[in-house]
């Protein structure tokens, strides 16, 4: 009698997980969770006007403390990634962001409000320096922007759950999506502290020197320049493409989160069957690429004036954003020496954190000008980055 057939994954899905590491994909599973459970910081700010009873203003300076702090996050975060190691900072800072977040959730005076928010905005992202350099100790070199890519795919899918299950949860209080929030940060913490080894290399506490030895990195700060233009560009949907586009273009708040959606669809379903491919290009013409798309796309915002025009716009932006998924991760762990990707890692997050404060001081001036004005002036940003890239991808070639 023969024996039964044991049914094979997809070939598809083989290729996605091959070459991979377990602790990798404990990492990439708790990231998920983590995702998943990202309900406060979507909703803040109307959590503090409507549950606190803030006004605007004082609103506003609450998350310019959460700036604040998110600004000093990336480079602390990178040191301590280098010294203490990945996986104690990682898990460390997920509790951390689990205490914050409960701390915010119970204050109810604006200086408790103001000391929670300035806490959260440091620790939360203390992760990102350390997975971004577990990634790299954990996978060879060749395999990186496919790993960076799932990380990335991970994220998106979760936050996209997590953001429909957090609008249902706000109806029935505010104080559920605190809970939630950080449990999901303790499981976070808790999964990779027992499934993911300490990756530090040897003697990396010993030789790491200062945050200076990479700045003295003109390859690494001059790449890190073409992030904070790719940074600048896309942090525009969270700051004034909803304000353009529902006060000036006329669209009701239904129609943008329909036309919105799209992104989210392309990135889960589209990014996983490219990335392999992607990852075998070179990366600094990959990445100069999808700069160039996502330019292109901003730009075109210029012109819409519908739902249908505003979902061709984010196609074409998308379509930038999934090419460029992975990339960047993986020319930051090829430029870093294996004793400073916490550093290195840490310098990449700073850009982000210094677009997400400096996006709406660029954006709302130049909205006033008129929409075209903005959107041209961010897809030009977008365009001057992919050339910047192209200058650079000879000394990255080189270094890798």
């Amino acid at each position: 009698m023969s024996s039964p057939t044991v049914e094979k994954p997809p070939s598809f899905l083989r290729a996605q997980v091959a070459g991979l590491p377990r602790p990798f994909w404990a990492l990439w599973g708790g990231t998920v969770v983590n995702r998943l459970g990202t309900m406060v910081m979507p909703f803040t700010g109307v959590y503090l006007t409507q549950s606190r009873g803030l006004s605007v203003a004082a609103a506003g300076l609450v998350m310019g403390v959460f700036g604040a702090g998110s600004l000093l996050s990336q480079p602390l975060a990178g040191t301590l990634a280098d010294r203490i190691g990945r996986r104690a900072t990682l898990s460390g800072g997920m509790l951390a962001t689990a205490a914050a977040l409960l701390a915010l959730g119970y204050s109810a005076t604006l200086p408790a409000i103001l000391a929670s928010m300035l806490v959260l905005g440091v620790v939360m992202d203390l992760y990102r320096p350390a997975s971004s350099a577990m990634v790299a100790d954990l996978v060879p070199p060749g395999e990186r922007p496919r790993a960076y890519g799932l990380l990335f795919w991970g994220i998106n899918l979760g936050y996209s759950v997590g953001m429909t299950a957090g609008g249902w949860l706000a109806g029935m209080g505010f104080l559920w999506l605190f809970w939630i929030d950080a449990v999901s940060s303790v499981v976070f913490a808790v999964l990779v502290w027992r499934a993911v080894p300490e990756t530090r290399p040897e003697g990396a506490r010993e030789s790491a020197g200062g945050f200076g030895a990479v700045l003295r990195d003109r390859v690494m700060v001059a790449f890190t320049l073409v992030v904070l233009g790719n940074a600048l560009v896309y942090a525009q949907t969270m700051t004034m493409l909803p304000v353009a586009m529902t006060k000036v273009a006329g669209l009701s708040a239904a129609q943008y989160g329909l036309a919105m959606a799209l992104n989210g669809v392309l990135i889960v379903v589209v990014q996983p069957l490219v990335s392999g491919w992607l990852g075998r290009r070179d990366p600094s013409r990959t990445f100069a690429l999808g700069l160039a798309v996502m330019g292109a796309g901003f730009a075109l915002t210029g012109y819409v004036t519908s739902t249908l025009g505003l979902a061709v716009t984010v196609a074409v932006w998308t379509a930038g954003e999934i090419v460029t998924a992975g990339i960047a991760g993986g020319i930051v762990a090829a430029l870093a020496p294996a004793h400073l990707r916490g550093r290195y890692a840490g310098l990449f997050g700073l850009a982000w954190s210094a677009a997400a404060a400096l996006a709406p001081l660029l954006g709302g001036p130049l909205l006033e000008l008129g929409p075209r004005v903005l959107w041209w002036t961010i897809g030009a940003i977008g365009v001057v980055s992919a050339a910047g890239m192209v200058a650079l991808g000879p000394a990255i070639r080189r270094r890798a």
